[in-house]
């Protein structure tokens, strides 16, 4: 029996030490989210600058999100976030667009919702 409240005691302390990082990692990526979604806006728009200036802050919050443990998805949704600003700052607004639609398809696969 002491056995059991042992290994509950430890299970319940490791679930409250990873809360604090899962919620950041959670904001993080609601937020790129968030962007990655104006950027796609903006893009299919042929604002250029608008789709670029998005698609930055997206890129920053995914990679703080990935410093905290975020997986291969959210690795691809960079790629295609850099790409997304790599041809939207050469004018390339409808390039841009689709890189960003397939960074925001990755960020969807890594457990992060539309936000409308």
């Amino acid at each position: 029996m002491k056995a059991i409240s042992t290994i509950f005691a430890i299970a319940m302390l490791a679930f409250f030490l990873s809360t604090p990082t899962y919620a950041t990692d959670t904001k993080e990526k609601m937020e790129a989210t968030k962007h990655a979604e104006e950027a796609i806006k903006h893009g299919k728009m042929g604002h250029a600058k608008d789709l670029s200036e998005h698609a930055k802050v997206s890129l920053e919050h995914a990679k703080a999100s990935k410093q905290l443990g975020a997986d291969a998805h959210m690795d691809m949704a960079i790629e295609h976030l850099e790409q997304a600003i790599k041809h939207a700052d050469m004018g390339h607004a409808d390039v841009g667009t689709k890189h960003a639609e397939e960074a925001l398809s990755h960020m969807h696969e890594s457990g992060v919702r539309e936000m409308h």
